[in-house]
């Protein structure tokens, strides 16, 4: 049976880096959508202040609507899951199982800046003082990209508007609500965040668990097990 996916990139990163992935799921029949988020990726020119959570899940939301998508298989990876968590306030009838992809899982009140670790809370601090609108990107191998992959990654990646971080997210239980919930863990990356997801979707039965031999780019290092795993997660 054919689904449809939506999959909804990271800080940094664009819709470019699910291609492997897509190609995969598209090639077995199934409908993709990758979109880039305001200001990243091939839309980096549209980067200004005030882009914030709200503009990047509107982004989402609107693909959803405009293309009159319906039981999505709506998968987020890292930042995505604060994405996909505010997409699921709005759009939850339209979504048949969520998927988080070593993501952040927010609670209400949550922002990236809450979530993530002290190296990457720095930089958003450092460019709050000097009044950027963007946050330069990690590098690949920070994120344990595979060496053949790196200059790649990084030739794509672009600065993060620095209102995604700070901007809290407004949560009312919608995405728990989603029948199918999985939770994939790159488990080469180290990252006590994600760890702590893991460990409350292990804990709950309604969620699924996965855990991957690779960096946190999952969709660059591992794009056949990833494909396998969306699979499932729709059933």
């Amino acid at each position: 049976m054919a689904q449809t996916f939506v999959l909804v990139h990271g800080a940094w990163h664009g819709g470019w880096c699910w291609r492997r992935v897509a190609d995969k799921l598209r090639g077995a029949g199934h409908a993709v959508f990758t979109p880039t988020l305001t200001g990243l990726g091939e839309r980096s020119h549209l980067l200004r202040a005030g882009i914030d959570l709200k503009t990047h899940i509107a982004d989402v939301i609107n693909v959803m609507k405009w293309e009159r998508l319906g039981d999505v298989v709506l998968c987020g990876h890292s930042y995505g899951g604060l994405v996909i968590s505010g997409v699921a306030e709005q759009m939850a009838g339209a979504i048949r199982s969520v998927v988080f992809l070593d993501a952040f899982v927010p609670h209400d009140g949550d922002s990236g800046y809450d979530l993530t670790g002290p190296a990457v809370r720095e930089g958003i601090e450092a460019a709050l003082r000097r009044g950027d609108i963007g946050m330069p990107p990690r590098s690949a191998e920070a994120f344990g990209v595979n060496a053949a992959d790196r200059a790649w990654v990084d030739s794509l990646c672009v600065p993060q508007p620095i209102g995604t971080f700070t901007d809290k997210i407004a949560l009312t239980g919608a995405r728990d609500r989603i029948a199918r919930k999985s939770y994939i863990r790159a488990a080469s990356y180290a990252n006590p965040g994600f760890d702590r997801a893991l460990a409350a979707a292990k804990s709950d039965p309604s969620w699924r668990t996965y855990e991957v031999p690779c960096g946190h780019d999952v969709m660059v290092d591992a794009p056949d097990r990833l494909t396998e795993i969306l699979l499932e997660a729709a059933q």
